[in-house]
């Protein structure tokens, strides 16, 4: 059982399966098909089918007929997908409760019902393989289901940062090509926004609200701003509808934008089958009991590992099934870090005498000096020392005569008296090699970060380059 955090009162959220990520995408047709659901207007999807590829981003594909049936698998042989955690719950525990959420209360036989209705909704929409379906919510129960309705109506689920502001928003919903858009109640204003400075055209989204009356900040103002609404889409569904299962166990389940801490956010796309593989890895890992109650507290719109609604609790690794299947619309990207099945992560690191690996740095953080390689970490812990420092963050500056030389930049904390660069440099002359003390200290009031916290390295090396000597 699994238990949910809002930004509001506790909820509560309970679940015996499943999350995360791995491997190869696909590309596969899809029709156009017009809007069941609304009584007093049609709302048409445009039809086009997201390609992974990495030749290819988004297309326009004919459709095909085949002999073989919606869900055929060869004999003794099924992909690999965590939707069938939700078949087996509702099976196996289908009277126990699935989700609670102040006085709502879902079994899992209810939470499946419930799941196939809206993925039948979805498909009526003109969704099918291929569609980015895009959601914009926080840790509702709405969002627990679309983990599993999205796959089931065979599109691909990309949560969004609550925390992005709406300029960064309406650039993953082009860049994804998003087909439906999910939005609870608090976040009306933000997706309107979004979806305004989106470029005219027959691409923009349909809108979708999640109504939750527990949501005390909610304006009115935007109750006109959607096209359809989430529990209309549940109760007009079809509980018997025949879910779409994947291909192959590689196609994607998943697209989620990174933070960009080193460049602009990439798409990431994860598979049926790491997603599959991580749930039950984290099983194991965490020896999960049966019939466990767990309180999620972590956004689950961080979709990058920890916070997906198929598992139960964190993963702890980034081996095997949770390796993504490439940067989605970045073919240089993805040559540029996975060769031969393998995943570069960029990450330096020593494997001391006892076997204990201790990562020193990334490499594109590594800085040359003289012909000597220092880590920006070592000379960054040193700072962190320094009992006026609060953030401190060690790139590479552009010098003729070494090549490069450390620059730190440094965030004080507001107590005491303020240290000059001179004290700085002094402090790291008594706690590292010459060569390793930075030649420049600036002092900024806040370091540059992402929406998730991360550390804007690429930010300051731009500053870097452009400082005088």
């Amino acid at each position: 059982m699994l238990t949910l955090k809002h930004t509001l009162p506790i909820p509560r959220i309970l679940y015996p399966t499943s999350r995360s990520s791995q491997d190869k995408p696909t590309l596969i047709p899809r029709r156009q098909v017009t809007n069941s659901l609304s009584s007093s207007s049609s709302v048409t999807v445009p039809s086009r089918s997201l390609s992974l590829s990495n030749e290819s981003t988004l297309s326009q594909e004919p459709e095909t007929e085949t002999a073989q049936p919606k869900n055929a698998c060869p004999p003794n042989m099924c992909p690999l997908t965590p939707i069938d955690f939700l078949e087996r719950a509702a099976l196996v525990y289908g009277d126990c409760p699935s989700i609670v959420y102040h006085d709502t209360i879902h079994t899992w036989s209810e939470t499946r019902a419930r799941c196939l209705r809206l993925a039948s909704s979805i498909s009526s929409l003109g969704i099918a393989r291929g569609n980015v379906v895009s959601v914009l919510a926080p840790n509702l129960p709405a969002m627990c289901e679309l983990h599993f309705a999205v796959p089931m109506a065979g599109a691909i689920l990309n949560t969004i940062n609550l925390r992005l502001d709406s300029r960064s928003i309406s650039n993953i919903l082009l860049h994804a090509e998003s087909k439906l858009v999910f939005v609870d109640s608090q976040s009306a204003s933000l997706a309107s926004e979004a979806v305004s400075m989106l470029p005219p055209g027959p691409a923009r989204p349909v809108l979708i609200l999640i109504r939750d009356e527990h949501c005390e900040n909610y304006d009115h103002r935007y109750d006109g701003f959607h096209d359809l609404e989430y529990e209309d889409m549940v109760g007009r569904g079809d509980p018997s509808f025949d879910w779409v299962r994947p291909v192959s166990e590689l196609d994607p389940i998943s697209l989620n934008y990174t933070s960009g801490t080193t460049s602009s956010p990439k798409g990431v796309v994860s598979s049926h089958r790491g997603a599959f593989l991580v749930s039950l890895g984290s099983l194991l890992d965490w020896a999960v009991p049966a019939r466990l109650v767990y309180l999620w507290t972590l956004p689950m719109f961080h979709a990058n590992g920890w916070g997906y609604a198929w598992a139960l609790a964190a993963v702890g690794g980034a081996g095997g099934g949770s390796v993504m299947l490439g940067y989605f619309k970045d073919s240089e990207g993805t040559s540029g870090c996975m060769k031969g099945g393998w995943l570069y992560t960029g990450d330096v690191g020593v494997v001391h005498e006892d076997g204990y690996l201790e990562v020193k740095d990334r490499s594109k953080d590594v800085i040359i000096c003289g012909g000597e390689n220092m880590s920006s970490v070592e000379v960054e812990a040193v700072l962190y020392g320094h009992p006026a420092v609060n953030e401190a963050a060690v790139v590479a500056r552009p010098c003729a005569y070494w090549g490069e030389t450390p620059c730190a930049f440094v965030s004080l904390k507001g107590v005491g008296e303020k240290p000059t660069e001179k004290d700085i440099r002094d402090y790291c002359k008594e706690r590292l090699p010459r060569y390793m003390v930075p030649r420049k200290v600036v002092f900024k009031d806040e370091l540059p970060k992402t929406s998730t916290g991360k550390l804007q390295k690429f930010l300051l090396r731009e500053m870097a380059r452009n400082f005088e000597d």
